[in-house]
């Protein structure tokens, strides 16, 4: 007997060591661990004797290039404008896949996300503004606009079999109705100058990409230079460079090149042809028709995905994994001195936290309601109205979106630290309390 199992050919030491990080990955809940986890590291070393060294590493300029052709930015910026677009042109493949065969690909079954979308969008800005109108903080009627879907999707997961799937699947398609009605407003709202000619030359390379798509191109590495490109024109142009990632998402083929059943027929002839080659050759190294074999196996694989949905799957554990909880680090920093009685006061802090807490809920689930009664949607299967209102509840944890409009529209400014405390505050408050009604409310019937 081996007296190591886990030092064979089958199971090299690396499987063994990798095991419990692999197994953390694939949980349900380890993105918004990882996100939790990096905002409250955030928080205590903005607030720790070592709090210079936070703001330091987040304002240090990290230069990329050389001599005209350099690009030198904080690394804050690095983060929000750089790492974050692979962020955004994730939201900008999940829109897509949404709309083209997921819940928002008809109008009726998109009706009540929708619906639920724009009034959790349109509420808090009311709430917001009516606290801050003609005051200097009226930039941020966008802060408390945004729902966080790892947050979210992460305490549904806690409750377990207690939430059906209608009510994740109304979640899911909510929070991708809302990130594109957030980024629709940092596009619109939170430009100040546009520079023409950079904007034409993104412009030119988003058409560069539509043909390419419609060409047949399916080289990520070619959508991804030509991606490198479009971002730079928008960063240069003054049009936040989120929305060319969103946009050069739309150009990402979504069609397979082979059917499911072609595929089937191909992918069994070519396994029965390499067994019988397996069985006739018995070598230590793979003979040249064993390797033209899986070869064409790789091929069909490659051909039977769309390139879209190849993309979603690649970038969902960097983002998950690497974007988001750097982001949330370096964001989530605000500092909780002697003068934190004034900042709950403050006009901006209510209105994000009343915009979270009060508006989110209200706006959702009104709106939802309000479709429903007037025969425009229905509710999902196997759904009640309380688990909807308690959905409705954690649409109010805005942290991602929320902290990333903030420092839009309040950069530099000391009423970012503001936006900040009432962004944490009202996620944290609508998260227990959206867990606390789903939690607590009577289970569907099985």
């Amino acid at each position: 007997m081996d007296p190591n199992p886990h030092l064979n050919e089958d199971h090299p030491p690396i499987d063994f060591w990798l095991q419990p990080i692999r197994a953390f990955a694939s949980h349900k809940l380890s993105g918004a661990i990882l996100l939790l986890a990096a905002a409250a590291t955030a928080i205590v070393w903005a607030n720790s004797p070592w709090a210079a060294s936070y703001l330091a590493l987040r304002d240090m300029r990290v230069t990329v290039g050389a001599g005209d052709f350099a690009l030198s930015k904080p690394l804050l910026l690095w983060i929000n404008d750089g790492l974050m677009a692979m962020f955004f042109f994730l939201v900008g493949l999940e829109i897509k896949r949404e709309v083209l065969g997921g819940e928002l690909a008809s109008l009726r079954k998109a009706a009540l996300p929708i619906a639920g979308a724009l009034g959790g969008v349109v509420l808090p800005a009311v709430i917001f503004t009516a606290f801050n109108a003609g005051g200097p903080g009226r930039a941020g009627w966008g802060v408390p606009m945004a729902t966080d879907i790892a947050f979210a999707l992460g305490v549904l997961a806690l409750l377990g079999d207690r939430v059906p799937l209608g009510l994740k699947i109304f979640l899911t398609a909510l929070a991708i109705v809302d990130d594109l009605a957030a980024i629709v407003v940092i596009a619109v709202f939170y430009t100040d100058t546009i520079l023409l000619f950079s904007l034409a030359a993104g412009g030119l390379g988003l058409l560069a990409a539509i043909l390419a798509s419609r060409l047949g191109v399916r080289n990520s590495v070619f959508y991804f230079l030509l991606g490198m490109a479009v971002w730079l024109a928008f960063l240069k142009s003054g049009v936040h460079a989120t929305l060319a990632a969103v946009l050069m998402a739309m150009t990402i083929p979504a069609k397979t090149r082979i059917r499911r059943e072609e595929f089937a027929r191909r992918t069994h002839g070519l396994i029965d042809s390499l067994e019988r080659e397996e069985r006739a050759h018995l070598g230590v190294f793979l003979n040249q028709t064993q390797q033209h074999l899986l070869a064409d196996l790789e091929q069909a694989i490659e051909r039977s995905t769309a390139p879209l949905q190849r993309l979603e799957h690649a970038l969902v554990p960097v983002v998950a994994f690497l974007v988001m909880p750097l982001f949330a680090l370096a964001n989530a920093g605000v500092t909780l001195g002697a003068d934190l009685g004034a900042s709950v006061g403050d006009p901006v802090f209510l209105g994000v936290l009343l915009g979270l807490v009060v508006g989110k809920q209200a706006g959702i689930f009104g709106a939802a309601w309000l479709a429903v009664k007037l025969g425009l949607a229905e509710l999902p299967a196997g759904v009640r109205w309380r688990q909807l209102w308690g959905v409705a509840v954690l649409g109010g944890i805005g942290f991602t979106m929320s902290l990333f409009i903030g420092g839009l529209a309040f950069s530099g400014s000391p009423l970012e630290d503001v936006a900040k405390l009432g962004t944490l505050s009202g996620s944290l408050i609508s998260g227990l309390a959206g867990w606390a009604l789903l939690r607590f409310s009577k289970p569907s019937a099985k």
